[in-house]
């Protein structure tokens, strides 16, 4: 009984799978964009301090988009393993 209640479970492991990368991506734009928006509203108040702001901001970008990467890894392994 256990057996056939797991295998029905693996059926919905690739929808799930998608589900979970589309949150993953949908996050991740939100939190770029908020990123990018403090960055500007940062720049506004202080130009003078714009490089530093900004590469702070390329900095963080850039670790968001690499979790987003990774949960998109695993959710593809999931759908694959």
């Amino acid at each position: 009984m256990l057996l056939s209640i797991l295998l029905d479970a693996v059926s919905y492991v690739p929808g799930l799978a998608a589900i979970a990368a589309a949150i993953a991506v949908i996050g991740a734009a939100i939190g770029i964009g908020r990123i990018g928006q403090s960055a500007m509203e940062a720049m506004a108040r202080q130009p003078e301090a714009a490089s530093k702001i900004q590469s702070g901001m390329i900095i963080a970008g850039a670790l968001v988009e690499g979790a987003t990467l990774f949960a998109i890894v695993v959710c593809v392994l999931a759908v694959l393993g």
